[in-house]
């Protein structure tokens, strides 16, 4: 993992660097349609103020869980003791980005949702209410974060999700192996390199042309950035879009040849 200052370091760069997020001098359409009418979305939708109002509740929740970590925390599933506070403070995505994979689902309205990594479930409460026809299968280590989430989806009245509780190195491929096809998938799971890129293949057996695959994190560290590149460079891979702390992944056929954006967000 990248100290504070050496991510603030690479975030600094990336800011300078990247697209203005304008759509400006981006010549797919593809990409400038999803940037002025996604990503430059400043639509306050209805679904955002009950998975916010949640939000406030578990960052002043001190219940203590007992945690068993399997991502790049721990390799074995130690278990620690957290409050629930502690956990949100940590773990949930910033309302921007938990926003944007709602406006995403919106836009590409998705029959099949998987996402790896439910924590307290803030993120897949907004997948799950951008198209609430969709299944959503979340994937969690923890019974204790598992028992919390389902609890909170019960209290948003989400019935399109179901969640799916242990390590992914033995759960997403019997998972996904149930499945036609796997149409958005968010992965926000084990931070470390050779797990990514095993998830990746394995999510590649059900993916479309059409499919779109968040990642988490792809500048968190060395060995992130390094499965990000890896992924990018994959044949089946014709678009990838960096927004730093998330990188969206396509696979559309009608892609001639490989583009790979970085822009503003």
């Amino acid at each position: 993992m990248y100290s504070p200052y050496q991510l603030a370091t690479k975030y600094f760069r990336y800011y300078f660097t990247a697209s203005n997020g304008k759509g400006h001098g981006i010549h797919s359409p593809f990409v400038f349609e999803l940037v002025t009418k996604v990503l430059n979305d400043k639509n306050q939708y209805a679904d955002y103020e009950p998975i916010e109002l949640l939000r406030k509740k578990l960052l002043q929740n001190k219940t203590v869980l007992r945690i068993e970590d399997f991502g790049a925390g721990s390799t074995k599933g130690l278990s620690k003791q957290r409050t629930v506070q502690q956990i949100a403070e940590s773990s949930l995505k910033k309302p921007k980005y938990a926003q944007l994979l709602y406006r995403l689902v919106k836009y590409f309205q998705p029959q099949q949702i998987l996402e790896l990594g439910t924590s307290l479930g803030i993120t897949t409460a907004y997948l799950a209410s951008a198209n609430k026809d969709a299944g959503v299968i979340t994937m969690e280590g923890s019974v204790a974060l598992t028992f919390t989430a389902e609890r909170n989806f019960q209290d948003l009245q989400l019935n399109n999700i179901k969640v799916i509780t242990g390590n992914f190195d033995h759960t997403l491929m019997p998972a996904i192996s149930q499945l036609t096809a796997v149409n958005f998938v968010f992965v926000d799971g084990n931070h470390r390199k050779e797990p990514t890129l095993n998830y990746f293949q394995q999510l590649l057996e059900k993916s479309t042309e059409s499919t779109v695959i968040v990642f988490d994190d792809i500048h968190w560290s060395r060995e992130m950035e390094e499965a990000w590149e890896v992924i990018k460079q994959h044949p089946s891979v014709t678009l990838t879009i960096d927004l730093f702390f998330i990188g969206l992944i396509f696979f559309r056929k009608e892609q001639l040849e490989k583009e790979h954006f970085v822009i503003r967000f």
